[in-house]
């Protein structure tokens, strides 16, 4: 079985419930604390081609950095990635990958389609 990861804030309540509801189902995740290890350009690249989305829709538009300096601006998917590696606070939380999947724990249950 491949492992799992869970791309992690501490901080964050969605973040601990998504680790924990993994956890009840037996799975002891890979943690990565993504705001102390940010993932680089290639790793977040592949992370948002296995959500299966636009970088722009892993952004957190709620985040201060982002008002200050990235709303209402036009960027690449290039750029948007770019600024998600300058600011990891920009990326979506939780990320659990297992295998060649993704799923955003929002809600937590989001990530159980990763067990099916």
């Amino acid at each position: 079985m491949a492992e799992f990861t869970i791309y992690h804030n501490p901080r964050c309540s969605k973040s601990r419930e998504t680790l924990a509801l993994l956890q009840t189902k037996g799975i002891e995740p890979s943690i990565v604390e993504y705001l102390k290890t940010p993932p680089s350009a290639s790793q977040l690249k592949g992370i948002i081609k296995q959500l299966g989305i636009k970088p722009e829709q892993l952004l957190r538009k709620s985040e201060e950095i982002y008002k200050s300096k990235y709303a209402n601006k036009t960027l690449s998917d290039a750029q948007w990635i770019e600024a998600m590696v300058e600011n990891p606070s920009l990326i979506e939380r939780p990320i659990v990958i297992h295998g060649r999947r993704a799923a955003l724990g929002r809600p937590p249950q989001n990530v159980l389609q990763l067990l099916e």
